[in-house]
């Protein structure tokens, strides 16, 4: 082989790939979703969601949700999670969340300034909240010399990979109503989660009782969209009535004002509405996170033919936490970058998206087994 060949094929092995396992937050935009972008750049439309385009997003929604739910549409997740507890909240309040959730560690203290309530973390063993925990930290109730807790705050997935399972959450849902509280849900991966319990949308959310869910679906395909999605007060024959009785003072009423105080109203809104007109209409999220969640499974089956990787949580959604040799990481992350979970017990951080491959994740798991012998 000539040497200006040999000197390409080096080159090329020496690439970083094209695709990474940092976070699903790294993956390109979907096709169908840029299309559908592209679909409705055409002409003139009324701004600020008055646009046939946003009407139809909605009703996408109302199909997977209900006809008597109210939307929301904003620019990202930190603000679908603030907007949302500030609904529900007043500034002598608190929400209760895990440790490890996002609104306590990763919104750089936007929950905590925008709503001016306190959040109380509370440990978990596999990033789930439980009622016993819960529990422990209801507590002051009527005190004035302490925040009145208002709001449980879970993650579904969490951001340990874990899933709430459905009764996990109507313990959750039944605790917090029958204390005048409310539960609302980080959605930010609610696809992958629903995909892997097998559930509906409707189903993991607002049938468990929750009342307020950020509704994610820039990790699952799309660019820049999130909702804020309120579920109302509904009772069912055979089923609890978990909905606070606040429902009916309007708290979703008036998320609007929230929503455009918190500078989250999307003035050219059909770029918004049709990224969750192609996700949503023909189950396009359904597909992507089964197929992400599909290519965890396949990274921690080939991850388990290393004796030096060890899992450290169950996979259930769409990452994988694995503990590794210390002196592998800066090798790893010089062609793969990704996070460093926890540096003391030197846990990594790896997760698939919908545009994740068979082949990346051998290739990934090959590059990992040299790296740790």
């Amino acid at each position: 082989m000539p040497a200006q060949a040999n000197l390409v094929m080096l080159n090329c092995s020496l690439m970083k790939p094209v695709r990474s396992f940092a976070s699903d937050n790294n993956a390109g935009v979907h096709p169908a979703v840029l299309r559908a972008i592209a679909a409705v750049n055409r002409g003139h439309v009324v701004g600020y969601g008055d646009d046939p385009y946003t009407e139809s997003a909605v009703r996408n929604f109302n199909r997977h949700f209900g006809q008597d739910i109210k939307v929301f549409f904003v620019f990202n997740g930190t603000a679908a999670n603030c907007l949302s507890l500030k609904a529900f909240t007043s500034s002598y309040e608190a929400v209760i969340c895990a440790e490890a959730a996002h609104i306590y560690v990763d919104e750089c203290g936007a929950p905590e300034r925008f709503t001016g309530c306190k959040l109380i973390p509370l440990p978990t063993e596999n990033g789930k909240l439980t009622v016993d925990a819960v529990r422990s930290a209801y507590h002051g109730i009527g005190d004035q010399h302490h925040v009145q807790p208002r709001v449980i705050s879970i993650t579904q997935a969490t951001e340990v990979g874990t899933v709430y399972k459905p009764d996990e959450v109507q313990q959750l849902a039944r605790f917090a109503h029958e204390r005048g509280m409310y539960l609302h849900v980080d959605g930010a991966r609610i696809a992958n989660a629903a995909a892997s319990l097998g559930l509906s949308l409707r189903h993991c959310t607002r049938d468990l009782g929750v009342d307020v869910l950020s509704f994610g679906a820039t990790k699952n395909g799309a660019m820049g969209a999130e909702a804020v999605v309120f579920f109302p007060k509904q009772k069912k024959p055979g089923v609890p009535d978990f909905s606070p009785a606040l429902r009916e003072v309007g708290l979703s009423d008036a998320f609007k004002f929230h929503r455009k105080q918190g500078m989250q109203l999307a003035s050219k809104m059909r770029y918004i509405s049709a990224q969750f007109e192609a996700l949503l209409k023909g189950d396009l999220w359904l597909r992507n996170a089964r197929h992400s969640n599909r290519m965890a499974q396949l990274l921690k089956r080939e991850l388990n033919k290393i004796p030096q990787v060890k899992i450290v949580y169950e996979v259930e959604a769409n990452g994988v936490f694995a503990q590794i040799p210390r002196y592998a990481i800066a090798t790893i992350q010089k062609r793969y970058f990704f996070y460093v979970w926890d540096e003391k017990q030197s846990v990594v951080r790896w997760m698939c998206s919908w545009d994740t491959t068979e082949a990346d994740v051998k290739q990934f798991t090959n590059f990992v087994r040299r790296a740790v012998s």
